[in-house]
């Protein structure tokens, strides 16, 4: 990254310039200074998010700035940046239609009635929790920077979020979608899905030279996560699609798989061929996704006697207990015992009687 991109010393000047806001605090006055003097930032990402928040004359233009900056400079993700911008100018704009006009008035009450118009608003407690986690590190850059009180982070609000199960498709189904996706390239991409348990993005930035058909694997350079790389391998299935792909495709991308110009197929053309293909099948109303596709991938694998650990270097987790929950759907030694005690109960083998003790609550 060249830091003279985003340091506040380099930068030029520009005759555009967004507004400040309203932040009228004697507290610890910000430095507008180099904020007036050039708000851009060299990043178009940045610079959209900013043109929103000064459009609606919200609170904070400024520290938001400085905040996304810090993001850019720690090497952060654009759709990690996309997302922190677009949950702090919801909060702002919160703030703006409960009157608030300082950044130093803002209480606990303001971040609970955040929450809970984000509840009203029929938005999941995954989402409202990120949003929350969000709102909170940028509260905390502003400490950092002497803008808000410590006392602020005093007990944070929590989000119980629901432990829900990976959706893994039911392997009919799978039989059944496979057996009609003919056209080479869909049938590279949903097999590679299928056989190397590869998140969908990390799929179509896969280049040409990532692949090694010889020795079956695909060399993934920087995870979209938590940006480890890892190596993937390819069943003898897969490789026979994606060889049949790349050897009958028109034009020559450094992507395996491409759109138009020969830029990396893009994730709403990719949903859109795996969905109709659902609708043709019928399967459309399960609601399948092609993430269900990585879930299918790490259940198959379990149920066949794979280890947790090396499940876990395969999709790329950082915890184990990502990989956990998949044992959840497949835990085999407690099927087995389950329908071996069952047995004994439903043969009527049991002998003695309960005791019940009604004291007890």
């Amino acid at each position: 990254m060249n830091l003279e991109h985003v340091s506040a010393e380099n930068e030029i000047d520009q005759p555009k310039r967004y507004r400040t806001g309203k932040d009228k605090s004697t507290r610890s006055a910000p430095d507008r200074s180099n904020f007036d003097r050039n708000p851009f930032t060299f990043n178009p990402l940045i610079d959209r998010i900013l043109l929103k928040i000064n459009a609606q004359d919200l609170l904070a233009a400024e520290h938001v700035r400085a905040y996304l900056l810090d993001q850019q400079r720690r090497n952060c993700r654009p759709n990690t940046i996309r997302s922190n911008g677009a949950n702090v100018t919801s909060f702002l704009i919160f703030l703006k239609d409960s009157g608030i006009d300082q950044l130093q008035a803002i209480t606990r009450e303001h971040v609970a009635s955040f929450v809970e118009r984000e509840q009203d608003r029929g938005l999941s407690p995954n989402t409202v929790s990120t949003q929350l986690r969000c709102l909170y590190a940028f509260i905390n850059f502003l400490i950092d920077r002497d803008v808000l009180h410590p006392d602020l982070l005093k007990r944070k609000l929590r989000i119980k979020v629901p432990d829900a199960l990976p959706r893994a498709i039911d392997p009919v189904d799978i039989k059944q979608l496979l057996a009609i996706v003919k056209k080479p390239r869909d049938r590279a991409l949903v097999l590679t899905l299928l056989r190397t348990g590869m998140r969908i993005g990390e799929m179509l930035s896969t280049r040409v030279e990532d692949l090694n058909l010889r020795e079956h694997f695909i060399q993934i350079i920087e995870a979209q996560k938590n940006r480890v790389g890892r190596i993937v391998y390819l069943s003898d299935d897969a490789r026979r699609a994606l060889k049949k792909w790349l050897n009958t495709r028109r034009r020559q991308s450094e992507f395996i798989f491409y759109g138009n110009c020969g830029r990396s197929l893009s994730y709403a053309a990719a949903r859109l061929r795996f969905n109709a293909y659902l609708q043709k099948t019928g399967l459309a109303h399960k609601g399948y996704t092609l993430h269900c596709l990585r879930h299918t991938f790490a259940t198959e694998l379990l149920n066949a006697g794979m280890p947790l650990q090396c499940l876990q270097e395969l999709l790329g987790h950082s915890c184990i207990e990502m990989t956990r929950r998949y044992a959840r759907l497949t835990d085999n030694t407690r099927r087995e015992q389950y329908y071996k005690a069952m047995a004994i109960i439903e043969k009527g083998e049991l002998h003695g009687h309960y005791q019940l003790d009604y004291q007890l609550p």
